[in-house]
């Protein structure tokens, strides 16, 4: 899970992913006054450098992913897949029933990630991003609460356990908290 002192990070790693990202203030907010917010980090190595981040608000029962960030040079090695994957264990972990997001049309690598997690094209937001003013394609998933989706995420952990030997899919800071709940 994402805390206070990985703001740097993050803020570096955001601005080296998107030309009209949030201000760093935008981050600390989000862990400090956003109850809804869950952000989620992700080192190669434990207690190496941020190299990617994901976020995802909870509202009443839906999940919906607000970003996903791979530094550049990173890129196209699994590591996205791995956050959208932290991003969905979150979610489920907080009983959330379906997940929704919002990508740029033109992000073909991201829009084929998302289907294969059991994301589908929902809708259309024109001009929804500023910086451009690239449309919007609105995804979402069927119940994450479901047999069908609980098949996926596990052929889609097992892919991502060859590829990446020994990984924990479900955020450590999650883990322990679900640890104490029960």
């Amino acid at each position: 899970m994402m805390h206070s002192e990985d703001m740097p990070q993050v803020v570096a790693v955001e601005r080296a992913s998107y030309s009209a990202g949030w201000p760093a203030t935008a981050f600390e907010r989000e862990l400090t006054q956003n109850a809804m917010a869950r952000y989620i980090v992700l080192r190669p190595a434990p207690g190496g450098e941020v190299i990617g981040f994901g976020g995802l608000w909870l509202m009443v029962d839906e999940a919906h992913i607000v970003t996903v960030a791979v530094v550049p040079d990173s890129r196209r090695k699994g590591y996205g897949r791995v956050l959208v994957h932290g991003l969905l264990e979150v979610a489920i972990a907080h009983g959330m029933e379906m997940a929704t997001l919002e990508v740029r049309a033109s992000n073909a690598a991201a829009r084929a990630l998302y289907k294969e997690y059991g994301f589908y094209e929902v809708g259309l937001r024109k001009k929804y991003y500023s910086d451009n003013h690239e449309d919007g394609i609105i995804m979402s998933t069927e119940s994450i609460l479901g047999d069908d989706f609980h098949r996926r995420l596990e052929r889609l952990a097992a892919n991502l356990g060859v590829a990446f030997p020994g990984i924990s899919l479900l955020p450590d800071g999650l883990r322990e908290s679900l640890s104490r709940a029960r």
